[in-house]
């Protein structure tokens, strides 16, 4: 095997990949003050990498630096949860009218993502089962064709997984619902019903909305 198929990411991307798994599945949570010589010994790194990291991960809003102390990681604030609400309303809604009528590759896809969600949540993979939830809209909004409206959804990504775990943590009674409505969604697909489809996503989605009045911890 060659050098360069054995070669790891530079020093900073593993940390960064590190950091940020940790606070999207919860190992870091909201509040935990991570040191960079903690850090750097995890991943087995110096200093310096570990603090260009940081920067990168203060910048897409998931911690706060304090000097000399090291990075707060940052809850899911109210005004969060609210701002990606509105967000995916926006955008999801129109998705789903759009995706009306569905193709069949369409609705294969989400019938796997479903399928894999559920084994998931069963299984008490609140990490994976968030993944698969995030992928499942994604779907629908990737079938409209519009790049632009994908790589806006694509943004929240990240912030969509960390509120969805989160949810799954403190809300153990939501996941059988989100399983259902996810059904719900399908179910509409399948009928050609786009009327159907943008009442289940705005009762599904507009569900989160009530977090916005205190933080998820």
């Amino acid at each position: 095997m060659s050098l360069a198929a054995v070669k790891q990411p530079p020093a900073a991307d593993r940390v960064y990949t590190h950091v940020k798994q940790g606070v999207l599945d919860r190992r870091y949570e909201g509040g935990t003050l991570l040191t960079e010589g903690e850090l750097a010994e995890a991943v087995g790194v110096s200093r310096t990498p570990v603090r260009e990291a940081l920067l990168r991960l203060e910048a897409e809003g998931l911690i706060r630096l304090y000097p000399k102390k090291g990075a707060l990681v940052l809850p899911v604030s109210a005004q969060e949860i609210a701002d990606v609400v509105e967000t995916r309303l926006l955008v999801e809604e129109h998705a789903a009218r759009k995706a009306v009528p569905a193709s069949p590759v369409l609705i294969e896809r989400l019938e796997q993502l479903l399928a894999r969600q559920k084994e998931q949540a069963a299984a008490g993979d609140f990490a994976a089962a968030a993944v698969a939830d995030r992928c499942f809209h994604a779907e629908i909004v990737r079938s409209g064709g519009n790049e632009i409206l994908s790589r806006l959804y694509d943004q929240l990504r990240d912030r969509q997984l960390r509120m969805g775990v989160a949810v799954m943590h403190s809300h153990p009674d939501r996941i059988a619902k989100t399983l259902a409505e996810h059904d719900e969604i399908l179910q509409a697909l399948r009928s050609g019903d786009p009327e159907a489809a943008v009442a289940v996503v705005h009762r599904h989605i507009g569900w989160f909305s009530h977090l916005a009045r205190g933080e998820v911890r």
